[in-house]
C-alpha cells in the first residue's frame, strides 16, 4: 500500500447497486433510513453492505418487525442504535413466503421508495424526522408493516412488545437444533431448583 498510497484500499467494492444500511442511527427515528447505492459510490466502515438485495430484502428489513428487532437486541452508540451484521441481521427470523408473498412485499417495498422519490430535496435525515416524515412516506410503510407482520402471524401484532415477544419464540426455534436450550425452558429450570 505504501507504493500506491492515493489508491482507495477498499475490499467492499460493489460492481453493482447494493443495499447499504447505516451503523449508526438516531434512536428517535421509528424506522433506520436504509437505501439503495450503486457504483461508483464506496461504502465507508459505516455502512452495512447487501450486495445482490432484492425489493423483498428492503422491505422486511425497513418493517416495523425488523426494527423491533434493533431495538431490542441491537447495540448502541450512546443512545443511537447500532446496527450489527452478526448480532441483528444474522439472529433475525426471517418470514417464511411463498413467491407471491415475495413479490407484494417487494411492490409495497417499491412504494416506500416512490414514496421518498417525491422529496427529492429532501435527505434521509429530513424524511425520516419522526416529527416531520411526510404522510405519503408514513402512509407507504404502515402498509408494509401491515404485510409483513402478516407474514409471522395472520392477525398482525397491536405492538412493539408483542412483535419482540413472537421474534423470540421463532428466535428460540431456530436455536433449538444447535443445541441451545430455550431461555423459557432455562428460566423455568432455575425456578424449580430453587
Amino acid at each position: 500500500m505504501a507504493e500506491t498510497p492515493t489508491r482507495y484500499h477498499v475490499t467492499v467494492v460493489p460492481d453493482g447497486p447494493y443495499l447499504a444500511v447505516p451503523e449508526v442511527s438516531s434512536e428517535l427515528r421509528e424506522y433506520v433510513p436504509i437505501g439503495w447505492l450503486k457504483p461508483p459510490t464506496i461504502p465507508s466502515n459505516l455502512l452495512r453492505v447487501l450486495v445482490g438485495a432484492t425489493r423483498w430484502h428492503f422491505g422486511v428489513l425497513t418493517s416495523a418487525m425488523h426494527m423491533a428487532w434493533l431495538r431490542q437486541i441491537g447495540g448502541r452508540l450512546e443512545s443511537r442504535y447500532r446496527y450489527s451484521i452478526g448480532i441483528v441481521y444474522n439472529t433475525f427470523p426471517w418470514p417464511e413466503a411463498d413467491g407471491g408473498q415475495v413479490e407484494h412485499i417487494g411492490a409495497l417495498a417499491g412504494g416506500v421508495l416512490d414514496a421518498r422519490s417525491k422529496f427529492p430535496n429532501s435527505s434521509f435525515a429530513d424524511l425520516y424526522d419522526p416529527d416531520a416524515m411526510p404522510s405519503p412516506l408514513r402512509k407507504a410503510h404502515r402498509a408494509l408493516d401491515t404485510a409483513v407482520d402478516r407474514l409471522y402471524r395472520p392477525r398482525g401484532f397491536s405492538s412493539e412488545v408483542e412483535r419482540v415477544e413472537h421474534l423470540f419464540k421463532l428466535y428460540e426455534g431456530l436455536i433449538a437444533p444447535l443445541g441451545f436450550p430455550p431461555a423459557v425452558a432455562a428460566r423455568r429450570g432455575r425456578g424449580r431448583r430453587g
